[in-house]
């Protein structure tokens, strides 16, 4: 089966003019599915657009699967610095006779490109097609690291959470209890205290998941840089921004992050060697003022696409050269934490210890930090990041 056989080309009389595009706008730099299908590949191709037009499960939020070709029209009008950008839109994923023909879809398309080592771009429909796009990883037998953006966590806490329908605000039971398990870490970035029960929280802690409140990031955006940077995949709740900046959402709220605060989170996103998949969902045209919320999203795009071509390939540590090893021990003398400090981009890490029993060749599990981290091992303190992390691999 082809790639094209799940997607329906893009009207681009929507959001261009006859003259076509401008010189150095975005559209005129992009592979367009229009009439013919883009020659997808790792020789051609960098990053791969997708639109997905299913919004059945978007709860409370019906509409949004017509938010692809808004954020097009305003993405394609911008002018892109990097003049030297490989980029395809393969149109939209037509919604399937149930959502789970949808997920099997989404699945299947992220799946191929993510092996092609190709970087999808998912531009949703509703929040629970970050299963799908999950899904995409477990057929590739790789372990994921997901991080959400969102100001709620999307858990059902039923007691039956077996029967728990996969929808916007319950997709996490599904991914969380999925069998094989190839979830390793879960972090959310920007959740809001009164969306979030205290149960939340203690099934959170209880897997050794990593949640970061709203109030965490203001006036310090950066603190999520190390956050983002060990993500494989993201799914970004338009949601999480503040309704006076995006009110393009049924369930936009008063509270959130700044659009400049999401665009920087984007930009770090691109920026990630590790991260092979971002989704952005929940837009809803119906709910938009001037298209204000189109352009937000297709701003953020736009600095996700800035940071991938800015990306310095400085992980894993090769060469070593490259890096300077900073070594500091707790109070007691019981452990020598290592730090791994880039000379290209400044960036930190932490080695944390796989356990005796682990079978494998590494020794040593690389987790992103800053170095505030580093600052509190030198304070002879154990960083909260490196204990996390080694209950995970016990």
């Amino acid at each position: 089966m082809s790639l094209s056989d799940f997607f329906s080309p893009v009207d681009s009389r929507k959001f261009c003019a006859e003259s076509g595009f401008m010189p150095g706008q975005l559209g005129g730099q992009v592979q367009i599915f229009t009439s013919e299908f883009p020659e997808v590949s790792k020789e051609t191709v960098d990053i791969v657009l997708m639109g997905v037009s299913d919004d059945r499960n978007a709860v409370n939020n019906e509409g949004c699967a017509l938010g692809p070709d808004y954020v097009r029209g305003k993405l394609y009008s911008l002018y892109q610095s990097n003049g030297n950008v490989r980029i395809a839109d393969l149109g939209n994923i037509r919604a399937g006779h149930t959502v789970a023909d949808t997920y099997v879809a989404v699945k299947t398309v992220v799946a191929e490109l993510v092996k092609q080592e190709i970087f999808p771009i998912i531009i949703g429909g509703g929040h629970d097609l970050t299963y799908a796009q999950y899904m995409a990883y477990e057929e590739l037998e790789q372990k994921v690291d997901l991080v959400v953006v969102d100001p709620r966590f999307d858990l059902d806490e039923s007691t039956d959470i077996s029967s728990v329908e996969t929808t916007s605000t319950s997709y996490l039971n599904k991914i969380f209890l999925h069998e094989p398990n190839y979830l390793f870490n879960f972090s959310n970035i920007g959740y809001q205290t009164y969306f979030v029960s205290h149960d939340s929280l203690r099934v959170m802690e209880k897997l050794l998941f990593d949640v970061n409140r709203l109030g965490d990031f203001y006036g310090k955006i950066a603190v999520s840089e190390p956050i983002v940077r060990n993500a494989s995949m993201l799914s970004f709740d338009v949601s999480a921004i503040r309704s006076s900046d995006a009110c393009g959402n049924a369930n936009a709220t008063p509270n959130g992050f700044y659009g400049e605060e999401a665009c920087q989170l984007c930009r770090y996103a691109g920026m990630s060697d590790k991260l092979t998949s971002f989704g952005i969902y929940e837009f809803n045209p119906a709910y938009d003022r001037n298209g204000q919320t189109a352009m937000l999203i297709a701003q953020m795009l736009w600095y996700l696409i800035e940071g991938y071509y800015q990306r310095k390939k400085d992980f894993p540590l090769q060469p070593k050269s490259q890096y300077i090893i900073y070594r500091a021990s707790l109070k007691d003398n019981s452990h020598e934490l290592v730090f791994v400090k880039s000379k290209k981009t400044d960036r930190w890490w932490m080695q944390v210890p796989y356990p005796t029993s682990h079978s494998g060749n590494e020794r040593f599990h690389l987790v992103p930090c800053r170095y505030d981290d580093y600052q509190i091992a030198v304070g002879g303190e154990m960083p909260d990041i490196w204990w996390r992390t080694y209950q995970k691999l016990v």
